[in-house]
């Protein structure tokens, strides 16, 4: 093997990678706006997050927001909605025991698992019945004076936890965090 044939052969191995190279960054090219297309526009965006002012709802009010197109429910309850949650066991839930609640993930259905501060005042749920999507009726409603579907007989308690009906599982609820004492973020 002679110098020149080795200096062919890098030669050659220089032009092999540097098509390689021009071809990964053209197909590259090629493909970023089909993916790019695939994110969310800046509208859907916008919509993800939602901030709501809660400062003129008194204890007992409820508000109702929509948000990703389902209505949420904001509920500043009373102290003696706070207290009747505060006492269902564990055992009494014979439905669902699941908080489904993503803002303290993997915990029971306990009340204090389902409000959003220590005291238990605000209650935030998504207000879809999750037997078949309905939107139940609220303040003081059904058997356990919490929420009532009319629908199919679902009834939730002041935790809007289920309580008895065809509903399988409580009232879901969304990400939301307090962003200062009177404005509460959902999303």
């Amino acid at each position: 093997m002679s110098h020149a044939d080795d200096n062919d052969s890098t030669r050659r191995d220089f032009i092999y990678y540097a098509t390689a190279g021009a071809g990964v960054v053209t197909a590259g090219a090629a493909v970023w706006p089909l993916v790019n297309q695939m994110n969310p526009s800046a509208d859907v965006q916008a919509l993800s997050s939602i901030f709501v002012d809660v400062a003129g709802l008194e204890a007992g009010g409820q508000i109702t927001v929509n948000f990703l197109g389902k209505p949420v429910f904001i509920r500043r309850r009373t102290a003696a909605e706070i207290e009747e949650g505060r006492a269902v066991t564990l055992d009494q839930l014979s439905i669902d025991r699941a908080s489904q609640n993503p803002n303290k993930p993997g915990t029971d259905a306990l009340d204090e698992n389902r409000t959003m501060d220590e005291a238990g005042e605000w209650l935030v749920m998504t207000g879809v019945c999750t037997h078949l999507g309905c939107v139940p009726l609220g303040n003081g409603a059904g058997d356990f004076n919490g929420w009532f579907c009319p629908c199919h007989g679902s009834h939730y308690d002041t935790a809007g936890r289920i309580r008895r009906g065809p509903a399988p599982e409580n009232l879901h609820i969304p990400l939301a965090t307090f962003v200062d004492e009177t404005t509460i973020q959902l999303g």
